[in-house]
């Protein structure tokens, strides 16, 4: 809810406002700092930043490259860089994308509520497309509950949860202010989050990476090194600082991301409707690939172009990755070869008291902390080889650890379910077993749950779970297989927020804005 403006009297009250915020941000800074001075400090992974954040701001502004660097791979030319800005910003106010993240932030005047809003997004969109993003972004924001499973990606939600509660506890309700604070304070906040928050939702002029803006960074400038080499993503990240609008920081990175992601396009881009195309010089190198193939002598250089065959330059493309006339533009950034997931197997087994007092109730344990899908809940599961040897033995084990003795008579299999993570390939053999004694719900051990369907539809759970659900429900008589639609479309009239859960009104302690 949007809170009223404050009186012009106010300005002492702010004033003291901003001085509280700076003051509870430099004691968090400094309680985190006396953290990395004792003895498991050597733990942390950020040793190198001890003179943060102001030495973390110097160590990621400065770009010492170790190669030389054309001139022809950035912006020396001013009036190159006030063109960038002028016309991306012009075609963003044209033709941006309505999002819901977008609509919230430009009417929200609470700034910590401007900053959980950009900070969920942000998060959210982490290797998520927007169209998958939109539903759930939307439902989370009206109640901060469990619509998490199913993006994928969970270790993201935890992250959020944890750096969600230390801005309760520890900061006064208040978001940190700058890239630098937000980054060194917020656990799971890395680089590009803290720099898109402080841009976007306090306009400070701080530049963004993500995979949109490599895209259109390494186009514009002909950048066909390896964008995932540490050289190279200096460079970018010195690019995108060179070129953000200071009186426009947070629309004018949304733009760039959003070029990238609706013109520059990682196949087919639609080059004849880009805003900055007079500067691109992956376009100007296709021209000339062109003028050559037509008409031009051999070894004659139309357009300026950085020379690539001398060894020299460590942004241009290797010797070994000749253009493809094909791809066009396309042809940057390079492409980077991905390791296919490994394939592993697992049993899982779908445990049932169809006639249990007071309903039907499915088995549900918990996932450790730590590791693929940590946390969650899932079927009682075990390590299996593809092969199928003792599944039954072994999956029998593991369900007598949580509820006792069952009639392994009855565990039958019924089929298999593919999903693939972002790094593996998971091959479920799943198994039914129904415990048909009319019985009161067994009593099980911390870490397991019996809940009804319904109740299952609503937890925590992968979208993993939920195929092999799919598959246990087929089997049974008198059901029809669900569909993922159907079984999404029940989240939406889940209203009651589970224990231990906010939703954002009471996240937040409010003040009067200035």
């Amino acid at each position: 809810m949007r809170k009223p403006r404050a009186a012009v009297g106010s300005r002492s009250r702010c004033r003291k406002q901003a001085s509280s915020q700076e003051g509870r941000e430099k004691r968090a800074l400094s309680s985190s700092q006396a953290k990395l001075s004792a003895p498991d400090a050597c733990a942390r992974t950020i040793p190198e930043f001890s003179e943060a954040p102001a030495g973390l701001a110097r160590q990621q502004e400065e770009v010492r490259l170790q190669a030389p660097v054309s001139p022809y791979h950035l912006f020396g030319d001013t009036a190159e860089v006030t063109v960038f800005r002028k016309s991306l910003l012009s075609w963003y106010d044209r033709e941006k994308r309505d999002l819901p993240w977008r609509r919230r932030v430009e009417g929200e005047v609470d700034l910590d509520r401007r900053a959980y809003a950009v900070w969920v997004s942000e998060v959210m969109l982490q290797q998520t497309q927007v169209a998958t993003v939109i539903d759930y972004y939307n439902r989370w924001m009206q109640e901060v509950n469990q619509l998490w499973a199913g993006l994928g990606y969970y270790s993201r939600g935890r992250r959020l949860q944890e750096g969600a509660r230390k801005v309760v506890e520890e900061l006064g309700g208040h978001m940190p202010r700058t890239a630098e604070t937000l980054q060194w304070l917020l656990p799971g906040v890395g680089r590009y989050t803290a720099r898109a928050i402080a841009s976007i939702a306090f306009g400070q002029a701080t530049g963004v990476v993500d995979g949109n803006v490599v895209r259109v960074l390494c186009r514009v400038r002909a950048i066909g090194a390896d964008p995932s080499s540490t050289l190279v993503s200096q460079q970018l990240w010195s690019l995108a600082q060179q070129l953000v609008e200071p009186a426009r920081p947070g629309d004018f990175n949304q733009a760039a991301m959003e070029l990238g992601a609706t013109v520059c396009t990682p196949q087919r881009p639609l080059c004849s409707q880009c805003p900055v195309q007079s500067l691109c010089r992956a376009r100007q190198r296709v021209e000339r690939e062109q003028l050559s193939a037509s008409r031009s002598p051999p070894g004659s250089r139309d357009v300026e172009e950085c020379a690539p065959n001398t060894g020299q330059c460590q942004l241009c493309a290797p010797p070994t990755e000749p253009w493809d006339q094909t791809l066009g533009v396309a042809n940057f950034p390079r492409k980077v070869s991905r390791r296919p997931p490994r394939e592993e197997c697992s049993a899982t087994c779908v445990l049932e008291q169809p006639r249990a007092l007071g309903g039907a109730r499915i088995l549900l344990v918990q996932r450790p902390n730590s590791g693929l899908l940590a946390g969650l809940w899932e079927f009682p599961s075990v390590t299996a080889e593809p092969s199928g040897q003792h599944q039954r033995k072994a999956l029998l084990r593991e369900l007598q650890s949580w509820v006792g003795p069952v009639p392994a008579t009855r565990l039958r299999h019924l089929g298999q379910v593919v999903h693939t993570f972002s790094h593996i390939k998971l091959t479920y053999q799943v198994y039914g077993l129904a415990l048909e004694e009319q019985t009161p719900v067994a009593i099980v051990p911390p870490g397991a749950r019996w809940l009804t369907r319904e109740e299952f539809h609503t937890a925590a759970v992968s979208t993993a779970m939920k195929k092999v659900f799919r598959v246990y429900e087929g089997q049974q008589p008198g059901t029809c297989k669900g569909s993922k639609r159907s079984q999404v479309s029940t989240l939406s009239g889940w209203k009651k927020p589970s224990a231990g859960q906010q939703v954002l009104d009471s996240f937040f302690r409010p003040h009067i804005p200035c």
